[in-house]
């Protein structure tokens, strides 16, 4: 988990100069996870929504199949995972806690669908300065495909 200086996810030029770790953990996180879904289609992963508790951000999509997760670290073990990321947001924000929440895959890419969801409300691919798809699939390409 990142957390960006002040303003950065409000400039397309300066969010879209991250680096890829960043770019994909501090808001496009959700482009990664469609990527890796249109990319594995049979694989057996599907998105969860990591919805912090009211009052809180840190917002997360990762793609999960049992106890396997993928996200911009790669894969991981998804229990784990949500305890690095509970942890981390712990120490900037004492308290924090979230709910998961799956989603379906053409809510990642649909800002219009995603708002159905109360407290979602993500980018389309084109809203970055440049279209997002492409650059999540080049980062997916450094990892493996997924086993089994």
């Amino acid at each position: 988990m990142y957390v960006v200086a002040e303003g950065v996810k409000q400039d397309p030029v300066r969010r879209w100069a991250l680096p890829e770790r960043v770019f994909f953990a501090c808001g496009a996180c959700h482009i990664l996870a469609f990527a890796f879904l249109d990319a594995y289609p049979d694989a057996g992963f599907a998105p969860v929504w990591i919805k912090p508790a009211s009052g809180f951000t840190g917002n997360h999509i990762v793609v999960v199949r049992g106890e396997v997760a993928f996200d911009y670290h790669g894969y991981s073990h998804w229990r784990r995972l949500r305890g690095h990321i509970e942890a981390k947001a712990n120490r900037w924000w004492p308290g924090w806690s979230a709910q998961l929440v799956e989603l379906p895959k053409d809510v990642l890419i649909s800002e219009s669908k995603s708002r159905s969801y109360d407290g979602l409300w993500l980018r389309e691919p084109q809203q970055f300065l440049h279209d997002a798809l492409p650059r999540a699939r080049r980062f997916l390409g450094r990892f493996p495909p997924p086993s089994g």
